[in-house]
């Protein structure tokens, strides 16, 4: 579209082309197609283009006759204001005669009416107009068409500017824009001539981004007007906002025609999104027909965040009715200023003035602050609206409250009065050129009878200086300024107007990152007069102890909470804890895991302490009782000093069951096994003993026996030393090639860290049950063929009792141990040698206790060997 406009306009420049003297000749358009201009003459003169009107009402295009004059709608007050802001500056540096002397600036003024097309004609006629330029006056045109402005100001509205920009781009014509903002215009490959004293978008948005990341938002909706400031802003918002992790809940695009319909499914959206923060990248004209439609959808709650287009705009501030919805709104806005004069020269402004009849925009602008119709002629048009009353011209300013007069807000205008003194003091510089030492070709210096508008671009882009406000103006390599915006806050007063309130700033050029962007939080009223930020996301932020699990066919932002398995923590996503720590109940955090161990403080390491002592207790007293006793016939009766020796040993075996009790460590381990496999072996070896006195002396009464020489005390204890040997020797090769060792069980899926002994080598801690079990074993084998000997209190009976419980817990011990968790095998172990303690100590002394202390009559000789064969025997059951 651009690139067929530019040809029309250079069709339209130079439409006729003679082959006769094979010169290219100009033939200027009829007055009758000549925009509305306002000019003043000068010197130089500088171009301008203002959107002073808001909407084109575009004529029927028969092609058939001349095309009638374009009408322009709906005058804009505020870029008025910014016309007149141009003006002021060069009236004010004339004026001044310090930075320009003996130079006098002009300016010729066209409304583009915020369209693109218009700005292109406009444009066309600022570089086809009448001869003329430079401080000498008029030019040769030397057979081509000479424009008469070096330079132009404008246009307002990013989209005007690309056409614009393109067109003047050919001809190498500099164009400051004051509130183009598009990051597009910053390409110099396709727009050379483009510089603007408006920060670039791409700006804007870092500190939009900024803004959304301070304040946590990850929900965000973006609504762009239908041109290249909105798409263009809209688009990089979207991108960035993504790379921060957040996401964009719509993505919906403002209509130029303003089409009810599309703008009310836009409202929907916004509702049906969920979204509490929506950006509006748009001009005032199009976030104002969004706005008119949230109204009639009543559409409440929503905090605006507000692009520097319409972020201190009156054309939504002024109007009440958007006040409940608007309020708490926020956005970046450009750097203000007081212009000192400014107002004053606003305000003098009359159509009954002398020149008033050369303003072709000052009637328009009179008959829409007055409402009325001066009934005049200007431009050959008679201005006279049916329906207004009519008015004389001498109506004062000051007593109407307007936009246009109100100099609290100086943004824009304070970019064209920047515009402008930087192309004075471009000039002031062309001026300053020393012959010989100048920045062209052959170190040339310009003309200044006949300025090229290439050269005036140069030292545009070389233009350096701080003004009167204490603003640097200056240019990057992309014709950009540096960006510095205020943040600002829709606060409503007292008395029902909305004040822009100063809440923050944006500075790009702060070295520090963290420093760009400074709020004050304190001073923000969020929409619906609320202090607390709003929350804007897809799903609520998952409590302490989830994580997010994302919905299937939703953006990443969307997600549902789950809780975390037991072992994790909750940062970004559920966390492992290391294999020694567990989480909380909350899951929050990790703790170290829970030590589990036989411990004396705890029910069952109490519980196994109690009745292992209670055991040795009741053994020693049983040994009291049988030394007490030793010299009655059942002490005598079953061979005292085995007894004796017995006892003595299920004395240790149940004080052993004490070292698997407590934290274990190197030497408990090894003690607890070698001592356990030592006592019961000692034990056993006792009982064996005593069974096999029993067997021999039985054997022998038999006639002609004399095998009771090989088993006599001496034979008895060497039987005994031998078998307990046998262990310790086993125990000993145990301890020096792979002891037992403490060891940490750390389960996965568990809280707790198992304490416990490692046994080292299973090979030797087999051979030690296993050893155990081959006594206990021959001893039962014994003891049942010795169970039938005729004696009143036969002790075969008693042991074999002992040994078959005795076997039968061992045998039950070791699938309960293999299937034990944790320090429920080493109670398992505990028991095992309790209860078999137990069972020795109860089967083969509480019968004789209870003949000791209850049956003293049964405790003799007599009664011992009443049922005795021989006397041979009888004799060796005194042994």
């Amino acid at each position: 579209l651009s690139s067929s406009l530019m040809l029309l306009s250079l069709l339209w420049i130079f439409p006729h082309y003679s082959h006769q003297d094979q010169s290219l000749q100009c033939e200027l358009i009829p007055d009758v197609m000549s925009l509305p201009v306002l000019e003043q003459k000068g010197d130089i003169i500088l171009g301008g283009l203002f959107s002073l009107h808001d909407m084109v009402v575009e004529p029927s295009l028969s092609f058939t006759s001349m095309p009638p004059p374009t009408q322009c709608t709906r005058f804009n007050f505020r870029t008025f204001r910014w016309m007149q802001t141009m003006i002021f500056a060069i009236k004010e540096i004339n004026r001044d005669g310090k930075l320009l002397p003996n130079i006098t600036l002009g300016y010729k003024i066209y409304d583009s009416c915020s369209t693109p097309h218009q700005a292109l004609k406009a444009a066309v006629e600022l570089m086809g107009s009448e001869k003329g330029s430079g401080i000498e006056g008029k030019l040769q045109s030397k057979g081509t068409c000479n424009g008469t402005v070096p330079v132009v100001i404008g246009d307002g509205g990013s989209t005007q500017s690309l056409v614009v920009a393109r067109f003047l781009g050919v001809f190498h014509v500099p164009q400051v824009s004051y509130f183009s903002s598009c990051a597009c215009l910053s390409d110099k490959k396709e727009f050379p001539a483009f510089l603007r004293t408006m920060p670039s978008d791409f700006f804007q948005v870092y500190a939009l981004i900024q803004l959304v990341k301070h304040f946590g938002w990850t929900w965000v909706g973006v609504i762009a007007g239908d041109d290249a400031y909105g798409r263009g802003g809209a688009s990089i918002f979207a991108d960035e906002v993504r790379k921060l992790g957040a996401c964009v809940a719509l993505h919906e695009i403002i209509p130029k025609n303003r089409a009810q319909t599309a703008i009310s499914s836009i409202v929907s959206n916004i509702r049906s999104s969920q979204a509490r923060v929506i950006l509006v990248f748009a001009v005032e004209q199009d976030a104002a027909a969004l706005f008119d439609e949230a109204l009639r959808g009543g559409l409440t709650g929503i905090q605006w965040l507000a692009s520097e287009a319409w972020s201190t705009a009156a054309v939504l501030s002024t109007p009440r009715k958007y006040h409940h919805i608007l309020q708490g709104s926020m956005g970046f806005a450009i750097r203000r200023a007081h212009i000192p004069g400014l107002q004053d020269f606003l305000l003098q402004l009359n159509p009954s003035g002398p020149d008033a009849h050369e303003d072709p925009f000052l009637v328009p602008f009179w008959e829409e602050v007055f409402q009325c119709s001066l009934g005049v002629w200007a431009k050959g048009q008679l201005n006279n609206v049916e329906g207004k009353p009519p008015c004389s011209g001498t109506e004062e300013l000051e007593s109407i409250t307007n936009i246009y007069s109100d100099v609290s807000q100086l943004r824009i205008s304070y970019n064209v009065y920047k515009a402008v003194y930087a192309i004075a003091h471009a000039l002031k510089a062309m001026r300053s050129c020393v012959k010989g030492k100048g920045p062209f070709s052959q170190q040339a210096c310009p003309d200044l009878d006949n300025i090229e508008p290439w050269q005036l671009l140069h030292y545009i882009k070389q233009v350096a200086h701080v003004n009167s406000f204490g603003d640097e103006i200056k240019f990057d390599e992309n014709g950009d300024p540096a960006a510095m915006y205020d943040l600002v806050n829709w606060q409503l007063r007292s008395n029902g107007e909305m004040e822009f309130v100063t809440i923050g700033k944006f500075d790009e050029t702060t070295t520090t990152e963290s420093q760009k962007l400074q709020i004050q939080e304190h001073n923000i009223l969020w929409n619906g007069n609320q202090t607390k930020v709003p929350l804007s996301v897809c799903s609520s932020i998952c409590p302490p102890g989830t994580r997010k699990a994302i919905r299937p066919n939703f953006p990443v932002c969307c997600h549902d909470c789950v809780v975390c398995t037991a072992g994790e923590i909750n940062a970004i996503e559920c966390v492992r804890c290391l294999p020694e720590f567990w989480s909380n109940p909350e899951r929050t955090v990790c703790i170290p895991k829970q030590l589990e161990f036989l411990s004396f403080s705890d029910a069952i390491g109490i519980t196994v302490t109690a009745i292992s002592l209670i055991g040795s207790l009741i053994t020693c007293v049983v040994a009291f009782i049988f030394s007490c006793h030793r010299t009655t016939p059942i002490v005598r009766a079953n061979n005292s000093e085995l007894s004796f020796l017995l006892l003595f040993s299920l004395t240790l075996c149940f004080l052993c069951s004490l070292t698997f009790v407590g934290l274990p460590s190197e030497w408990s381990c090894m003690l607890r096994h070698t001592a356990f496999g030592i006592t019961f072996v000692l034990c056993i070896s006792c009982i064996l003993g005593k069974t096999i006195v029993v067997l021999i002396a039985f054997k022998a009464t038999l006639p002609g026996s004399n095998v009771m020489k090989w088993f006599g005390p001496v034979q008895q204890k060497a039987i005994i030393a031998f078998c307990t040997l046998v262990q310790v020797i086993i125990c000993t090769v145990w301890l020096v090639v792979s002891p037992p060792t403490p060891r940490k069980l750390m389960p996965r899926e568990s809280a707790i860290v198992i304490l416990l002994c490692d046994e080292g080598s299973h090979i030797a801690f087999a051979l030690v049950l296993g050893y155990i079990g081959l006594l206990a074993c021959l001893c039962l084998l014994l003891a049942f063929l010795a169970r039938k000997l005729p004696d009143n209190f036969n002790e075969a009976r008693l042991i074999t009792f002992s040994m078959l419980i005795f076997c039968a817990v061992w045998v039950a011990f070791i699938p309960a141990y293999i299937s034990s968790p944790g320090k429920y095998a080493t109670v398992t172990e505990v028991f095992a040698i309790l209860a078999s303690s137990y069972g020795l100590l109860g089967c083969i002394f509480a019968p004789k206790c209870y003949i000791i202390l209850l049956k003293p009559e049964k405790n003799t000789r007599k009664y011992l060997m009443s049922k005795a064969t021989t006397d041979k025997f009888k004799e060796t059951m005194f042994i």
